[in-house]
């Protein structure tokens, strides 16, 4: 694929995960619209959406990724209480089923 045909439908999956998240955590931030490889071959990120934590010292961070793990959007840091409040709803009121792989996040 073209690099910039997959950027544009990496771009566009990035704006609807940056939506969802944005809904449930108040703000959002795009992440990564192409797939991280080494042979040059471009690739959107894929098109499902699962659910992700990330613990470090500040916090709790929620990511939407794909099922490899890429993420699309990103949320701020959370305390424990306030993450686990959002992935409960997120869970009930769409769905979506939680990715407990490695995190690919932007640098």
């Amino acid at each position: 694929m073209q690099y910039f045909t997959a950027l544009k439908m990496g771009e566009k999956r990035v704006r609807a995960a940056q939506e969802i998240l944005n809904s449930f955590a108040g703000h959002a931030l795009p992440a990564l619209a192409l797939k991280d490889n080494k042979d040059n071959i471009w690739e959107p990120v894929g098109d499902e959406n699962l659910i992700a934590v990330k613990k470090e010292t500040n916090g709790y961070l929620i990511a939407i990724c794909d099922k490899n793990g890429i993420a699309k959007s990103i949320s701020q840091w959370f305390t424990e209480s306030d993450m686990n409040s959002i992935i409960s709803r997120i869970k009930t009121e769409i769905k979506l089923e939680e990715y407990y792989g490695k995190l690919s996040l932007p640098v």
